[in-house]
């Protein structure tokens, strides 16, 4: 299986031609246009400052300028119509796994390097926070256009797991706990994981994230972890830690164990409302992502 490189990435911006990650509040979209304002209240960015004219807001006077120049002046202000785009990817060793034609942590690379050149391309500022195994989540800022899509690129393939292991504990918790302080009102969060981590505490962050922003989850899937494994015996494990599996005889505990984690998200969503979308190694990342992308536009 062939392991995603910078080239390819960066190759996807053709193919995000077109889409869109509108928010999913159509009434709002409405009123404010594309989607909502990445500020609350004036929600304004300064542009300049010139003469005070009569019915100007009192509290946009600029002193500092009225007093230099003898005359009152007022500050302009345009609105702040880009929203920030946070990517968070959970890259742990476990998604070094893959039965049919990717493994989970390159389909999960080529997912997040289209959604960020769809975020870019639709005007948006993309950050990201990056869960890698044993270390600090790293947090790359919300920037435009290629600026902010390059250096992204280059931190997740520096990030992708390159031999197999076990899941972090905690990875996908860490990472939505480094991200919540720098939420601004009205971001898009774009959540990649197989959640084989997701525990209590991690809902509860998503609870407190999704109170006022618009969340989408992205589930990396292989089929063999939902189907189990066919007749026969297997020899199955990590390097150094390998023994035989009997496929029959294991699959009823392989089904319930993912059929728990399956509910667990679909309640999930349910109770917060979240858009949850299941991307399948078998499948092309555009054959994956551009119904829901298209659907959204």
């Amino acid at each position: 299986m062939i392991i995603p490189d910078l080239a390819e990435l960066a190759a996807l911006r053709g193919a995000a031609q077109g889409l869109s990650l509108r928010a999913r509040r159509p009434a709002l979209a409405q009123l404010q246009g594309g989607h909502r304002s990445a500020q609350r209240g004036r929600g304004l960015e300064f542009e300049e400052v010139r003469l005070y004219a009569p019915g100007d807001d009192a509290r946009a006077i600029d002193w500092r300028v009225s007093a230099r120049r003898g005359r009152l002046h007022t500050k302009l202000f345009r609105e702040e119509r880009e929203r920030p785009v946070w990517l968070v990817s959970d890259l742990h060793a476990g998604l070094f796994f893959g039965s049919q034609r990717q493994l989970k942590s390159a389909l999960l690379l080529r997912a997040a390097a289209l959604l960020c050149w769809v975020a870019a391309l639709g005007g948006d500022r993309v950050g990201a926070v990056i869960a890698k195994a044993s270390e600090a989540p790293r947090i790359l800022p919300p920037r435009a256009r290629e600026a902010g899509v390059l250096p992204i690129l280059e931190a997740l393939l520096e990030a992708q797991p390159r031999a197999p292991g076990l899941p972090a504990g905690g990875g996908l918790r860490a990472a939505i706990a480094t991200l919540y302080p720098l939420l601004k009102p009205g971001s898009l969060i774009l959540l990649l994981s197989d959640f084989t981590t997701v525990d209590a505490a991690t809902d509860d962050l998503l609870a407190a994230a999704s109170a006022h922003n618009d969340i989408r989850l992205l589930w990396i899937v292989d089929s063999l972890e939902k189907d189990g494994l066919p007749a026969g015996s297997y020899r199955v494990g990590l390097p150094g830690r390998l023994w035989w599996l009997d496929g029959e005889r294991s699959r009823s505990a392989w089904q319930d164990a993912w059929r728990a984690r399956a509910e667990h998200l679909s309640d999930l969503c349910t109770r917060l409302n979240l858009p949850l979308n299941r991307l399948l190694t078998e499948d092309e990342v555009l054959q994956a992502l551009v119904p829901m992308l298209r659907e959204a536009s």
